[in-house]
């Protein structure tokens, strides 16, 4: 007993911190090459994120660390990206290949969490031979606040009940907190369902925001067709999310019912038809409506009648009327043997 204590005095103090280190770890990036050509191909490593999370990687241009991907994943190469889940310790090892963006560099290799708690780390990476530009001005994000409660407004449609999009819009006022005018902003609505996280697109309002002005915003949003249940509409400006708005869809209860109906429309109607097509086939047999109509002929289509012979009767066999007619006296008498011998001298 006295060693056992000895041997849990000393894995203690090895075991708990390196269990709190691990807990309080941020999500890291390291990349294998920091500049590589079209083709190539690149070893990305990670550790400090969630276990068991699957992550995204993916290769963006008009991007760096501190200001994140401007304009989100339209400026990156999404169709040469490749996602990976991490183990049970938070760490992960893919092999990217490398890819030139839609927008110029400087560039990035961009690795967000897709499911669960939003995370996400930009590593400079330089792709050689793809063209750079200087990235746009920053947008003075502490300048505009989310003054009143966001909402949604719109309702759905008959279309939307059998499968169509289900669209909204965003209702939110905004304050200009500094002392210069905000010209046309761009802000970005982000929509998530269930513990994925949320997809973002941008939406610029046409207007001015004067210095210590307030106006109302509204701005779209929209789902994907047959969406439905529990979503969460967020709003962001620049890097700052500002609000976040819950938004339950109902069932398309039309799309079922219209499956429905086409299991049991469909087979009835080919049902009809084919018998209908069976019974205009079929040969008619002569009924007495038939012979009824053969009987109202005119005469001078109708056959004389065929009188009817009898089958045990022939012309020769059947006796006539001047044998059944004849007197009894004119007959021949009967002969006899007798009377034939006396006439003949017997």
């Amino acid at each position: 007993m006295l060693l056992l204590a000895v041997l849990l005095a000393l894995a203690a103090p090895v075991t708990a911190p390196a269990a709190q280190a691990a807990e309080g770890d941020a999500p890291s990036v390291t990349l294998s090459k920091k500049e590589a050509g079209k083709g190539g191909e690149l070893t990305v490593k990670g550790g400090g994120w969630r276990s068991e999370a699957l992550l995204m990687l993916l290769i963006c241009g008009r991007s760096t660390p501190e200001r994140g991907v401007i304009g989100g994943t339209n400026s990156c190469a999404n169709a040469d990206g490749r996602a990976v889940t991490t183990d049970k310790r938070g760490s992960f090892s893919k092999k990217l290949p490398v890819a030139e963006p839609p927008e110029p560099c400087p560039c990035v290799v961009h690795v967000a969490a897709v499911t669960g708690e939003q995370a996400l780390v930009d590593t400079v990476f330089a792709v050689a031979g793809h063209p750079t530009a200087p990235l746009p001005p920053p947008a003075d994000e502490g300048r505009l606040a989310v003054l009143a409660t966001t909402r949604l407004e719109g309702e759905s449609s008959l279309l939307t009940w059998f499968g169509a999009p289900p669209a909204r819009r965003l209702v939110f006022t905004v304050g200009n907190l500094g002392s210069e005018p905000v010209e046309d902003p761009v802000f970005e609505i982000g929509t998530a369902h269930g513990v994925y996280a949320p997809q973002w697109e941008e939406r610029q309002w046409s207007g001015t925001v004067a210095p210590g002005g307030k106006a109302q915003i509204k701005l779209p949003v929209g789902l994907s067709a047959g969406a439905h249940g529990d979503y969460q509409v967020s709003l962001r400006y620049g890097t700052k999310v500002l609000a976040e708005q819950p938004w339950g869809v109902s069932r398309p209860w039309g799309v079922p019912l219209f499956w429905v109906l086409l299991c049991l429309v469909v087979p009835a109607a080919v049902f009809r038809i084919g018998m209908a097509a069976v019974d205009k086939a079929r040969p008619r047999p002569a009924g007495p409506a038939a012979r009824h109509a053969h009987r109202t002929r005119t005469p001078a289509t109708q056959a004389p009648p065929t009188p009817a012979v009898l089958p045990w009767f022939t012309q020769d066999s059947a006796p006539s009327e001047k044998r059944r007619s004849a007197p009894p006296e004119n007959r021949p008498p009967p002969t006899t043997k007798g009377q034939a011998w006396t006439r003949n001298g017997g």
